[in-house]
């Protein structure tokens, strides 16, 4: 290896230092990047065929060649296109010219500079480099596109590249990540030339809207549609509710926990919202205890139906009532408050201090609140005498 060449002039100094600042020579017999002519160049303000000239001069005589001609002119906003930034990058500080510019690399370089990648890709092709992929790419800048085409997030990961196949569930993991609608991810992974297992459709948007709030708002990989959901798009759309569901598997979705009616009953409606008034958020099968008897005994007085009715029909749409739960022949409000006064489900005893709480919010006897719970199916110890005396601290 041959010493660097001595320079004194402070151009010179800079297009021969490997930081493009003065310092650190060139390696003498090691090649020059193209990149590191064409920055060179928009720094001086000088053409790229200069920049070769003096390098030639002072002895770097293997400089990477494109191909093709040098550019006339460089500006500093087209070269900062070729550096690539970051720790990760500091062993090799150029895109390499020598091979097609990878889909990563392009949506990195496009973050960067702010600009859509279809512009980087057309800048980068009048200087001198390779576009990997083919075809139109989305004109607008979006910084969500690295972590789009990002296939594993931890450590360096993987990444999905030019003409790669996207399955549904990346889509959806993707879309969680970055707090973005799945159907937003997929049409903006089909512009980034990434080939889907379906066609993103406008629809999509509102089948995969479950919610109104952060982290609840679309379904995601592996979730299960409730079945208030699956009935009110296909309401809202005029599609069959089993074509929302068969939609909603292509798109990366579980099916929903029960048979799908082929049409709603008038009710089913209110039967299946949370808060009972036929609308989102809708009711979500609880699979280790099944229904609480207080939500059954609300939808009765809201639909008019008798508990055994509602439990029923919810039965039909694929939720389940616990199998020691009992259910009265009519609603009562008082049972109701009573239920709501408990935490403990069918599986689990209702000891004396959950019974003398109840006793207290109710304003009910603690043998009274003993017996009716009982009624209901609820376990309690055969051991233990309730006083039948009131409690003074019943809630309003």
């Amino acid at each position: 290896m041959t010493d660097a060449p001595a320079v004194q002039d402070p151009e010179e100094a800079l297009i021969a230092s490997r930081d493009l600042d003065g310092g650190r020579p060139l390696e003498p017999g090691k090649q020059v990047p193209y990149g590191h002519v064409l920055y060179a160049a928009a720094l001086l303000g000088r053409s790229p065929a200069e920049v070769v000239s003096r390098l030639t001069a002072l002895g770097y005589a293997d400089i990477q060649d494109a191909g093709v001609p040098f550019p006339d002119a460089v500006g500093l906003d087209d070269a900062a296109l070729i550096r690539r930034e970051g720790y990760r990058w500091s062993m090799q500080r150029w895109i390499d010219v020598a091979e097609p510019v990878s889909l990563r690399q392009l949506v990195e370089t496009a973050e960067h500079a702010g600009r859509g990648p279809a512009d980087v890709a057309r800048r980068l092709t009048a200087l001198g480099y390779r576009i990997g992929g083919s075809g139109p790419l989305p004109e607008s800048p979006d910084p969500r596109d690295v972590m789009l085409i990002r296939t594993d997030p931890r450590g360096e990961g993987s990444w999905l590249g030019w003409g790669d196949e996207v399955s549904a569930a990346h889509v959806l993991e993707a879309a969680e990540r970055l707090s973005c609608s799945p159907h937003a991810a997929a049409t903006r992974l089909a512009s980034l030339g990434l080939r889907l297992p379906y066609t993103p459709e406008a629809e999509d948007e509102r089948l995969l809207t479950v919610g109104d709030t952060y982290g609840a708002r679309w379904l995601g990989r592996y979730m299960s549609p409730p079945m208030g959901h699956v009935l009110a798009v296909a309401r809202e759309t005029g599609r069959s509710p089993q074509d929302i569901v068969d939609r909603l598997k292509a798109l990366g979705t579980g099916r929903p926990d029960g048979p799908v009616p082929e049409s709603p009953e008038e009710d089913d409606f209110v039967l299946l919202s949370e808060n009972l008034d036929g609308c989102r958020p809708w009711l979500r099968k609880n699979t280790v205890v099944g229904l609480r008897v207080e939500y059954i005994l609300r939808a009765s007085l809201a639909t008019g139906r008798s508990p055994a009715s509602v439990a029923a029909r919810l039965a039909e749409l694929g939720h389940w009532l616990h199998g020691n739960a009992k259910l009265p022949e009519a609603a009562d409000e008082a049972d109701i408050r009573l239920l709501d006064t408990m935490d403990r489900s069918y599986l689990d005893e209702v000891h004396l201090e959950k019974v003398l709480r109840s006793a207290s919010l109710t304003g009910r006897s603690p043998a009274d609140v003993a017996a009716r719970l009982t009624a209901l199916g609820h376990t309690l110890p055969d051991e233990v005498e309730y006083p039948d005396v009131r409690g003074s601290l019943a809630a309003s």
